[in-house]
């Protein structure tokens, strides 16, 4: 019997379909670019594995890209229509069934199946990955962490593969609130591995959501040869140091690293990528710092992909480029599509259907509203989503921008209660934060409180004095 490196059996497979296996998961799970490879690899040898087609499905459907998911359900369909299930491993069945659900747009579904296939195989480390990162695209975060928590004691402390599921474990931990456990568990992981691209990016995270940038940074730099090019993660963790820089006040760096990392002429126009630029020129934009030449092209690049209703994560920040841009026709043009599409859909199972109509169109329409001045239309539409912007995916960072256009729409519209409210809550989670200091500053101008404001200012520049980022190389 042919088995996997967890001792697993490999359905349908040679002695060689288990080694390109074996790679493609070690691959998937320090992020690097060859797995994609490495699947190809073992569907020559092994096509008619339902693990090896299930895994071709996985690439097809994390990268939210519309048209990488319609290959894989062409090609896995023409596989299904083959298969006799009789007799297969029930390991492989869930898996198979968790990519159908998938190509179906049921994501929920899919995480499931995939929960049921490590709660009888905890060591199953493709299944973890998958399930891990499909919580994090549902905004799932008690899944994110409990998921991974339930298999450890299953995994030795000395396997290598145990390394990257402590960083999966510590970006669980993190996403929900646990950020001295999460700092910790990370911190063992690249230990283990300083590779561990996922570790290194839950303890950003971690400094990222206590506002601790000036920590965060001094972290990045230490391991800026481990994550800084080759992988899958590269272009997010420069976001996550161009977040830092910028709360820092160091606004060159922050553009520096957007136009080497971020989006340039080079860019491959992935939409993971995309929504890191366009998160990050909305907060220049929320800060009344223009930056029109990139929004420009950054807009082009999405208005190029013409996405159909796919995930509407992306949706939210393809707006956020068309708003940046001026151009709110092309922004209200994807609402009214997307308002088209849950109409003719109807009640449907796919995830991105109730995604779409209770967070995501709302959300575009706040972001259109900001874009037209009318801030009082935009604290209407955002004040009733803001505690469940989760349910349309992404990280507690990355709906930050979301959470910071409330904040300044509330400001803008007089509504001082309300911006006091949401101010006193940012400064309790991140007291080290400038820009929590800064918008209380404008409050206490608002509201004729000249000391306050005075305080509240030399506290955020207080805060702003970090060393020197000027020598920062991408």
């Amino acid at each position: 019997m042919t088995t996997d490196r967890y001792g697993h059996a490999v359905h349908n497979g040679t002695s060689e379909a288990a080694a390109h296996l074996d790679r493609a998961v070690e691959s998937l799970l320090f992020f690097r670019p060859e797995v994609a490879d490495a699947v190809e690899d073992l569907l020559k040898v092994a096509p008619a594995s339902p693990l090896a087609q299930a895994f071709a499905v996985y690439l097809g459907v994390l990268g939210t890209e519309p048209g990488d998911a319609a290959a894989a359900r062409r090609r896995f369909d023409a596989f299904a229509a083959d298969v006799d299930p009789t007799g297969l491993p029930m390991r492989e069945l869930l898996h198979m069934a968790a990519a159908e659900a998938l190509l179906a747009g049921d994501l929920r579904r899919g995480s499931a199946l995939l929960e049921e296939v490590v709660v009888a195989h905890p060591r199953d480390a493709l299944a973890l990955f998958v399930g891990h990162q499909l919580d994090f695209l549902t905004g799932d975060a008690l899944r994110l962490r409990d998921r991974i928590g339930g298999v450890l004691s299953a995994w030795e402390a000395d396997d290598p593969h145990r390394g990257p599921l402590l960083g999966m474990y510590a970006f669980g931990l993190e996403e929900s609130g646990h950020y001295v456990h999460a700092r910790e568990t990370g911190s063992a992981a690249i230990e283990q591995n300083p590779h561990d691209v996922w570790a290194i990016h839950a303890v950003v995270h971690t400094y990222e959501m206590q506002g601790r940038f000036t920590e965060g940074i001094a972290f990045l730099d230490a391991r800026t040869e481990h994550w800084s090019s080759g992988n899958f993660l590269t272009v997010h963790n420069w976001w996550h140091y161009a977040l830092y820089a910028l709360e820092a006040g160091a606004t060159d760096t922050a553009l520096g690293i957007y136009d080497a990392a971020l989006h340039n002429e080079e860019s491959r126009g992935l939409a993971m990528e995309l929504l890191d630029a366009a998160a990050m020129l909305w907060r220049f934009h929320l800060a009344g710092i223009d930056q029109s030449a990139r929004w420009e092209a950054l807009a082009d690049a999405w208005s190029g992909r013409a996405d159909p209703p796919h995930y509407v994560f992306n949706d939210v920040h393809a707006v956020m480029s068309y708003v940046g841009a001026g151009r709110v026709a092309e922004a209200e043009r994807l609402i009214a599509d997307r308002r088209r599409w849950l109409v003719e859909a109807g009640t449907t199972a796919v995830t991105n259907h109730a995604m779409t109509a209770h967070v995501g169109l709302p959300v575009c329409e706040a972001l259109v509203a900001y874009g037209r001045g009318d801030h009082a239309a935009v604290v209407e539409l955002l004040w009733p989503v803001r505690r469940r912007l989760h349910e349309f995916g992404g990280s507690h960072a990355q709906r930050d921008a979301v959470q910071k256009t409330l904040l300044e729409s509330s400001l803008k519209s007089g509504r001082h209660d309300m911006a006091r409210t949401l101010i006193s809550e940012r400064t309790a989670l991140r007291p080290d934060s400038p820009y929590n200091w800064l918008s209380r500053a404008r409050l206490a101008d608002s509201l004729g409180d000249a000391a306050q404001a005075a305080v509240a200012r030399d506290r955020a520049s207080t805060l702003g004095r970090t060393g020197d980022l000027t020598s920062v190389r991408v």
